[in-house]
């Protein structure tokens, strides 16, 4: 004989499948109460994943805000029927962090030109933050559009000289002479932001 308390492993389960059902159904329809817990639920698991594979805790965190937002924003393109809420998240976490390491290649071949055109003496050596990848977003900005064009293809695509030249139908030495001059212009620059009070 059964105890009042006892409850069958069969229905434990499904009362669980069917909080779950809840949770994610609350979520899709915009309840920010069911973010709430969805993110309190999971994001430890996101954190872990990012953390394990970019080594920074800073942008560990970064990556697991960013999948909560694209989460929370793209929530309508969910699919209960094709993949757990879990699943899902995990798969945008994924993305974020790959986007992440991208990010770092860019930054990273950026300084690389950058340093190949500038004297060793120049060179800064502290490492870089995020205040001078923002100051080097902005001086690109601040270039005539074509060098602009050129630039965003070399650093932001990782186009070769010559594939750029293809892509915009302009000769391969003005492509290497606005890279040249960019950098020079964005150096010296950079230069006078570092030293201005």
């Amino acid at each position: 004989m059964r105890s009042e308390g006892h409850v069958e492993p069969d229905a434990a389960l499904e009362g669980a499948s069917n909080a779950e059902a809840a949770l994610n159904a609350r979520f899709v329809a915009g309840d920010e109460r069911a973010l709430a817990e969805v993110y309190r639920r999971w994001s430890p698991v996101v954190f872990t994943l990012a953390l394990r594979s970019l080594g920074d805790r800073s942008d560990a965190e970064d990556v697991t805000q960013r999948t909560f937002v694209s989460a929370w924003t793209s929530r309508a393109s969910y699919d209960v029927t094709k993949a757990r809420l879990s699943t899902w998240l995990v798969a945008i976490a994924r993305r974020r962090i790959a986007d992440m390491h991208e990010s770092r290649a860019k930054i990273r071949a950026l300084q690389a030109e950058m340093e190949r055109v500038t004297s060793p003496d120049d060179l800064v050596r502290e490492p870089p933050d995020l205040s001078e990848t923002l100051l080097v977003a902005n001086e690109m900005q601040q270039l005539e559009p074509d060098a602009q064009a050129v630039m965003r293809l070399a650093f932001f695509d990782d186009l070769t000289h010559e594939e750029i030249s293809r892509r915009l139908g302009m000769p391969l030495g003005t492509v290497k002479s606005h890279i040249r001059r960019s950098l020079t212009r964005m150096r010296n620059r950079l230069e006078v932001t570092r030293v201005t009070p």
